[in-house]
């Protein structure tokens, strides 16, 4: 109806264009993917291992779909160190922010249970030794809270969506209007199927 939300105007779509993004704008896309997630999170972790490369393979890279990552930290404790580096790298580098991302989804039991001082300390590290960003002033921009509107802007969102304390949430639109939203892993082919692609 002329009434459903649109990408526009859903929750779940609200500042899409300060969000990392793999494929085309969302306002051009046949087909978007918001997914909310916290990197802390084993079921967001399987999503990305199982579902992820042939979402990127079949549409995104063709230019189908857009798939948005909203940083959503509602799991282990550790995910919201997590989502603020990502969202003090994304703030440099959108492409380390991916490399990032799946290093946190990748090992995930390393960082489990550490306090945030040891979060933090292991993402330098990484970024130190796997991209060109300046890993300690990029860290630090994370502990001293100038990511925290970012994240909160997600997180903000999420909630107004209805994401609850569950992730990956998906919202999934098509020509830009919204469709459905699907809580947990979802598999490839409920995405194929509601987007009809």
């Amino acid at each position: 109806t002329d009434s459903s939300p649109t990408l526009s105007t859903h929750p779940a779509g609200q500042n899409l264009d300060a969000q990392p993004t793999l494929g085309p704008d969302p306002s051009e896309a046949t087909g978007t993917v918001v997914a909310f997630e916290d990197p802390s999170c084993p079921t967001c972790a399987r999503f990305e291992r199982e579902v992820v490369p042939a979402l990127v393979t079949q549409y995104v890279d063709p230019g189908t779909v857009s798939l948005v990552f909203r940083g959503y930290p509602v799991i282990y404790p550790w995910g919201e160190q997590g989502t603020r580096a990502l969202e003090a790298v994304y703030a440099r580098d959108a492409d380390a922010h991916w490399t990032l991302a799946a290093h946190y989804f990748e090992n995930q039991s390393r960082f489990r249970g550490q306090d945030p001082a040891t979060v933090y300390d292991r993402t330098e590290s990484f970024l130190a030794g796997e991209t060109d960003l300046d890993a300690t002033a990029t860290v630090d921009a994370a502990r001293n809270g100038e990511a925290d509107a970012a994240v909160q802007t997600d997180y903000d969102a999420g909630q107004a969506a209805g994401a609850g304390r569950t992730t990956p949430h998906l919202f999934l639109f098509r020509d830009g209007e919204y469709r459905t939203k699907s809580a947990g892993y979802t598999g490839l082919s409920t995405i194929e199927g509601v987007l009809e692609l």
